[in-house]
């Protein structure tokens, strides 16, 4: 498996809207607990451990830029 950087979701303005809403109601610490329960599941629906270290590379590596702006 490699991993797909390209846009590849459909509605993606609608994916975002529906991730954003169901941690509408939550505190800041309860939306922590959901976006790492969220990302536990989706690394477990991968399952490659070669392409969960890719992601968590390119992720490490967008927030190391973004700080630095």
């Amino acid at each position: 498996m490699t991993l797909q950087l390209q846009p590849n979701i459909p509605d993606p303005d609608d994916f975002y809207q529906e991730l954003i809403g169901m941690q509408r109601d939550l505190d800041e610490e309860q939306a922590t607990l959901f976006q790492a329960r969220l990302l536990l599941v989706l690394a477990n629906h991968v399952g490659d451990r070669a392409v969960l270290t890719q992601a968590m590379e390119v992720a490490r590596r967008a927030g190391s830029r973004a700080a630095a702006a």
